[in-house]
């Protein structure tokens, strides 16, 4: 059982990563304003970017799926870490060595068990490319690559090993590394023999398969040898930390290219990825022995930001099965924002091969978009009928219209319905661009099967939807009501700038706030030591507030209020955050006089004289109050 991770060294690590950084690793950020970098959320599927990140508060928060959290809680969530696997993950990256309360410093017996596949996956990787680089035995890789025109640098630069031929070289020397067999098998490094666990790869080329964080998850082996039995290419199996449908192989050499060009470039194989980067085509990526799918668009999608202009270009062999992988891509084509080519290199060399033959500028050539991905779609569905007669043309128009009818750009829509009328001879081309008109509308209201529920709701109205009907939660929480507008507004200013509403925020009641999970985030503040602390120690102040929250709701609040932009309509200084306090104090004293006024008329003129002459005299004293909050503002709180 591992021992708990000393505090001060969490705390550490905190400080220590940027969170924007970190994120950063997994999809594109751009300034929000305010000091925020906002994305696409990796939680959930989104148009448009919810995704916050506060780096001067170290939190990120998603005002679409309410995800929120600090540094820790996004490796957690991301890489589905325990808490303690998030911490040693991001203390290796910050080279801070961790202390454990019970069990002494980080014994790797004691590590989480995706960290210990990871590590496993790491020196598996570098024992595996020492081999290719010195083993005698290797030299039929080392051929391998150079036949395909990848020398020693290229193999270093994708970090290409070589299996030995043995059954259990790497077993033993993972063994020796102090792994244990029930991790060698868990990891899909070895697999069970008759006597014990032996090598997966054995007598073949491998490529580490990394993710998207640069960790290796997995690895692609490609046979070198005639008598091997196995398949040309043998994957690790789907492991804890490997899922096909969920990696791209080349995507943490790539991630920052196609960010930064909007461009990404899919091609098919290990090898057509080293040759397009090698040829100056840095944003190539594949897939790793799986059709290209939904998990790949979405990691794709955060990186490109759904940006209307990028473009996506599948590059695939102009044989059957690359033309039958490029209408498959196209089933997806509306998950992209992104515009969507094909590129099928002369005589259908795949990017290696034509690399080889012409060079590196013809493979920089080939990925220039040349033909839309619907085009090539249409093109290949018309082919197969026979135009020559009316009931093969009608038959081409019902296969090819609803491709058609998918096109995103509705300007462009209908040009392809022109274009196809052309393309099947059919003379009557209103006639087809109705069609493709109808379809679309179609498609459009079978989408729509009632309202979609708000993706920006705030934390605040699920909290108060997901409290017991029973127990009182105080009216309705309407953003839009500005009482619960300055609450939010000051809780805000509380936790993003407390040294301009600490100290007098602190003597703040929680009854002074009227919202349900307002009241309970103004507790939650308190418990942790008062805005003051914010003041002192910022980062560990709102630490310390999302601990000090009573359940996850309360804590999504607090991430999502440190997190949200100030309302600007002026600087945020000391005015505005005292033209906050005053208006919250004001409603609180006013709200007071009401109920002291009701009581008055309760007690009557019948009343006891001295109850009567107390409540008259603390209505007194409220008005004066509230009349010198009215004139001189926050120098009478």
């Amino acid at each position: 059982m591992a021992g708990r991770i000393n505090d001060e060294d969490v705390k550490a690590v905190r400080d220590a990563v940027p969170i924007d950084a970190v994120v950063s690793e997994y999809l594109q950020l751009r300034n929000a304003g305010g000091g925020n970098l906002k994305g696409l959320c990796p939680f959930h599927d989104e148009k448009s970017p919810s995704f916050q990140v506060s780096p001067s508060k170290g939190l990120f928060h998603c005002f679409g799926c309410q995800e929120g959290g600090d540094t820790i809680t996004f490796v957690m969530k991301i890489d589905h870490l325990s808490f303690s696997e998030a911490v040693e993950r991001l203390a290796g990256q910050a080279g801070i060595t961790l202390r454990y309360e019970e069990g002494g410093y980080n014994p790797s017996h004691q590590r989480g068990e995706r960290i210990r596949l990871v590590e496993a996956h790491k020196i598996a990787a570098e024992w595996y490319a020492e081999q290719l680089a010195t083993s005698a035995e290797a030299d039929t890789g080392r051929v391998f690559l150079a036949e395909r025109g990848f020398d020693q640098a290229a193999a270093q630069h994708f970090s290409v090993g070589y299996s030995p031929q043995g059954w259990d070289h790497l077993t033993r020397y993972l063994r020796g590394k102090g792994f244990t067999d029930k991790e060698l098998l868990l990891s899909g490094l070895a697999q069970e023999g008759r006597r014990g666990p032996i090598d997966r790869f054995r007598g073949r080329l491998m490529w580490p398969i990394r993710d998207i964080g640069g960790d290796v998850v997995g690895f692609g082996a490609r046979k070198l040898y005639e008598a091997d039995n196995g398949p040309k290419y043998l994957n690790t199996p789907e492991t804890a930390i490997y899922r096909k449908s969920q990696v791209l192989y080349g995507i943490d050499l790539a991630k920052k290219d196609i960010a930064k060009a909007s461009r990404a470039v899919v091609v098919e194989g290990y090898t057509d990825v080293m040759a397009c980067h090698l040829a100056g085509v840095t944003t190539a990526i594949a897939t790793c022995g799986t059709a290209f799918g939904g998990e790949h668009i979405k990691i794709l999608r955060r990186l490109l930001m759904d940006n209307g202009s990028a473009r996506v270009i599948f590059t695939f062999d102009g044989d059957a099965a690359g033309q039958k992988a490029a209408l498959r891509a196209f089933e997806d084509d509306q998950k992209f924002a992104a515009e969507t080519y094909i590129a099928i290199a002369p005589d259908g060399m795949d990017p290696c091969d034509l690399r080889l033959a012409k060079g590196d500028e013809a493979v920089a050539d080939l990925v220039e978009p040349r033909t839309p991905l619907f085009e090539f779609a249409l093109r290949q569905i018309v082919s197969r009928y026979d135009l020559d007669t009316p009931a093969g043309r009608a038959a081409a128009l019902d296969e090819a219209a609803p491709i058609v009818a998918r096109i995103k750009n509705s300007g462009a829509q209908h040009e392809v319905a022109v274009e196809l009328a052309g393309m099947l001879g059919i003379l009557d081309t209103q006639f087809v661009v109705k069609r493709v008109a109808q379809l679309a509308r179609w498609a459009r209201e079978r989408g729509g099967k009632g309202p979609a529920p708000d993706r920006h709701q705030h934390a605040s109205q699920q909290y108060a939807a997901a409290q017991p009907s029973a127990a009182p939660r105080g009216p309705a929480l309407n953003l839009r009501n500005p009482v619960y507008a300055t609450e939010r507004e000051l809780l805000k200013l509380a936790l993003q700038r407390p040294e301009l509403v600490s100290p007098a925020f602190d003597a703040y009641g929680v009854d002074e706030f009227t919202a349900p999970p307002y009241a309970a985030v103004r507790q939650a503040i308190m418990d942790a030591g008062g805005a003051e602390l914010g003041v002192q120690d910022p980062q560990d102040y709102l630490v310390k507030v999302r601990e000090a929250a009573p359940d996850d709701m309360v804590r999504a609040m607090v991430t999502e209020l440190a997190v949200e932009a100030i309302l600007l309509r002026r600087a945020v200084d000391e005015a505005y955050a005292g033209a906050q306090l005053v208006t919250v104090r004001r409603r609180a004293v006013e709200r007071r006089i009401r109920d002291i006024q009701s009581q008055l008329t309760r007690l009557g003129t019948h009343g006891d004289p001295a109850q009567l002459a107390a409540v008259q005299n603390e209505l007194w004293v409220l008005q004066q109050y509230d009349q010198s909050l009215r004139v001189h503002g926050a120098a009478a709180l």
